[in-house]
């Protein structure tokens, strides 16, 4: 995060030259007061006559994952490049390079644990809201195909024998996308029980 100490004679007069080396707008900043510097003057009455401020920029939800996502990968020893794409409600964060199976875990169950972190970690310190997606290497995208199958290879069975399938444990990503490949489906309906991580989808008949 980009930031600026400045000492003038009051916090107004810092936080304008702050902003003006910064080239933000106050509402993009935080600012602490780190000293104040004040001596008597005539008749008692009190003087500040020194100030220090620091002014930090303020980072959006997208910057704030990015640098978390970047900050995880470095400890673990991966290197890796994050690209951060905004579209509305959402931030994704792709990464690319080489050997990132371990990123990605059986059936993603690391890659959905490390999203799950980063989402709760920016939801602390973010009142901004959002949902952070991670994919690697073009995962998720695959992942998406093959539960579109699943579920329409799951909803034929249903149909023919006339009784429920449940399938196996998902996140609240993959389960979405169950619900949504089926929802249209005339013969069959979804619905989700359990708790996280072991909330599943069940494919019923509607009769």
């Amino acid at each position: 995060m980009k930031s600026v100490e400045i000492v003038a004679k009051s916090k107004e007069e810092a936080v304008e030259l702050a902003l003006k080396e910064l080239q933000v707008d106050e509402n993009n900043v935080k600012v602490e007061v780190l000293e104040e510097t004040s001596n008597k003057g005539l008749l008692g009455f009190l003087n500040v006559n020194k100030v220090k401020v620091r002014v930090t920029v303020k980072e959006d939800i997208a910057q704030q994952a990015g640098r978390l996502l970047r900050e995880i990968l470095v400890n673990m020893g991966v290197l890796a490049q994050v690209e951060i794409f905004k579209r509305p409600g959402e931030v994704i964060l792709n990464v690319n390079g080489e050997n990132l199976g371990k990123l990605i875990g059986r059936h993603g169950q690391t890659l959905n644990a490390l999203q799950y972190l980063v989402n709760l970690a920016i939801r602390r310190v973010n009142e901004e809201p959002g949902r952070v997606i991670i994919d690697v290497a073009g995962y998720r995208k695959r992942r998406e195909e093959n539960l579109k199958r699943l579920a329409l290879s799951a909803a034929e069975r249903v149909k023919k024998r006339g009784r429920k399938e449940i399938l196996n444990p998902m996140s609240p990503t993959e389960r979405r996308i169950i619900h949504l490949t089926l929802q249209n489906n005339k013969e069959v309906m979804t619905y989700s029980e359990g708790e996280d991580p072991y909330r599943r989808v069940i494919i019923s008949p509607k009769n």
